[in-house]
């Protein structure tokens, strides 16, 4: 039913080809992390600039 420890479907026994599905794995999760910081980068970076635009409005507004 469950495959025994250390062995997946598919896998082949070579230690070479296991390090390389695991550095492929390693690499995917890595990658999908850094999509996601990046989302997360962009959003502060445009709330930032939106409230930097918001400021100068309202100090420009206030000059008159």
């Amino acid at each position: 039913m469950f495959p025994s420890f250390g062995c997946c479907p598919g896998d082949n026994s070579d230690p070479q080809s296991r390090r390389r599905s695991y550095q492929e794995r390693k690499l995917r999760m890595l990658t999908f992390w850094r999509d996601g910081a990046e989302r997360q980068l962009a959003a502060v970076t445009a709330a930032i600039n939106t409230l930097e635009q918001q400021m100068n409005r309202d100090a420009t507004s206030g000059q008159n």
